[in-house]
């Protein structure tokens, strides 16, 4: 459906401006400078949209066929500053001296659009990054660094979902995915099996979602080095599967660790039994024990480390 010409009543019906850039999202196609004048003559009025009325039209903008396009034109008429202040910051904000596809806002929209067609996914890439703008530190030699900018990231997240009503389970999920978006990424061949059965534990529920967005950020334009970084996560994601199958087969304790704990520190069947227990497989996954070894291993550690009293 083409757009209408005319400058549309948006003073009337301050919805409408949403209802565009939806449409935009959909088609690809943007409207006529006339009514995108109009829009940001009116995107002040965004802010009596309801906050449910404002989520539902951009994760309809963000779940779009084209929508680097309805995002785009957000922008252009003014509706992401008065709506989304903390995306509207990432605009021609660098994240590397004098390069332009560094831009955030840039990097954003493409994150987005490599996304896999998912709300929590898609709301996790469209805000990921917004934690860089108050982290951005430019360093004498030129470098840019933006230290912690993931939980900063987060932070700013608990207050953009309370002002969209986010409920509070998605809110949860994508504040975790924000949170946590760079881990993954961090993998490396040399993890430890600990290392990678800690990293799948942490993330437990979320660990698709959180590879999903992984491969997304991953917008470098030098050669094979998206590719590189995609076969990483999926090596990654490959171990992960590897060490659950392996963990199923022969569990990292050895049975009969408890009998052996309740006789050598004179305990009766009760739940310090099983804290004790639990100390020693966090140690395993923090790579402080090695794993699958007899039971005296363990309890040798328990009784050095002062535990078993």
């Amino acid at each position: 459906m083409p757009f209408v010409e005319a400058a549309a009543p948006f003073g009337a019906e301050p919805e409408a401006l949403l209802d565009v850039a939806v449409r935009v999202a959909e088609s690809g196609q943007p409207p006529s400078v006339a009514l995108t004048e109009a829009a940001r003559g009116a995107a002040a009025l965004a802010s009596s949209i309801s906050p449910a009325k404002v989520r539902a039209a951009i994760e309809a903008v963000i779940m779009g066929k084209r929508l680097e396009a309805g995002l785009q034109w957000l922008h252009e008429s003014g509706v992401l500053g008065v709506l989304l202040p903390e995306l509207e910051a990432t605009v021609e904000f660098s994240q590397e001296a004098g390069r332009r596809h560094k831009d955030v806002w840039e990097h954003t929209k493409l994150v987005v659009r490599q996304s896999v067609p998912k709300s929590v996914v898609r709301w996790a890439a469209l805000l990921h990054d917004i934690g860089k703008v108050p982290t951005r530190v430019m360093l004498p030699d030129g470098r840019v660094t933006f230290h912690r900018h993931a939980e900063v990231g987060a932070r700013m997240f608990d207050t953009l979902s309370r002002r969209f009503g986010f409920d509070r389970a998605e809110r949860s999920q994508v504040r975790f995915l924000i949170l946590h978006h760079l881990r993954a990424n961090a993998y490396e061949a040399s993890w430890t099996d600990a290392a990678v059965r800690r990293f799948d534990h942490e993330m437990g529920d979320a660990l698709g979602d959180l590879l999903d967005l992984s491969r997304a950020d991953v917008t470098s334009k030098r050669p094979g080095r998206r590719q590189e970084a995609v076969a990483n996560i999926h090596a990654l994601k490959e171990r992960i599967l590897a060490i659950r199958e392996l963990d199923a087969r022969v569990p990292p304790l050895p049975p009969g660790l408890g009998n052996a704990i309740m006789e050598a520190f004179a305990l009766p069947p009760s739940r310090r039994v099983g804290d004790l227990r639990k100390r020693c497989e966090e140690a395993v996954e923090r790579g402080e024990l090695e794993e699958r070894r007899d039971a005296a291993y363990y309890v040798d550690y328990l009784r050095r480390s002062g535990d078993g009293g």
